[in-house]
């Protein structure tokens, strides 16, 4: 983390921008998202390129399961089991797509019924807005930390 060039702030950005975009239902195109918005916000884009992969074909179904879960407090929709088995098989169906077919997993994404995809993005919404957080402060805070332990030995060398 200290060797990314940029200020703690604009990689902690990084680090925050990825876990929340990690969050949402965008598989398949996180990746010109994140590029896109770290570019455009002025934040480090290897920090954010990182985070984008918390989400992939093994981890998909019980983070966005969970993130449904979290929406579905707000918006009605079916039954958490069922849709944990949607987003299995859906994540069986991405593990068969080349890893370059980003747009066809981000259709399959989207091609779930609005009883699932409204709570998913309410649930993905609030759960990235406190991910990134998290994940803001912690590497903000260890970054500083870092950087002022690495600066205190080069004035002592």
């Amino acid at each position: 983390m200290v060797r990314l060039r940029r200020s703690p702030r604009a990689i902690a950005g990084g680090f925050a921008l990825g876990t929340f975009i990690a969050f949402t239902p965008t598989m398949g195109v996180q990746f010109a998202i994140v590029l896109f918005l770290a570019t455009l916000l002025n934040m480090n884009r290897p920090a954010a390129l990182v985070t984008i992969w918390i989400t992939n074909v093994a981890t998909m179904a019980p983070i966005y399961t969970f993130n449904y879960w979290v929406g579905s407090l707000m918006w009605e929709g079916p039954s958490t089991a069922d849709v944990y088995h949607v987003f299995a098989d859906l994540a069986v169906q991405m593990m068969k797509l080349d890893g370059w077919e980003m747009l066809e997993q981000f259709k399959a994404v989207m091609n779930l019924s609005q009883e699932i995809i409204i709570p998913l993005i309410i649930g993905s919404i609030l759960v990235g807005l406190i991910a990134a957080f998290i994940v803001y402060v912690a590497s903000f805070a260890m970054l500083r930390y870092l950087l002022m332990r690495k600066h205190r030995k080069r004035i002592l060398s």
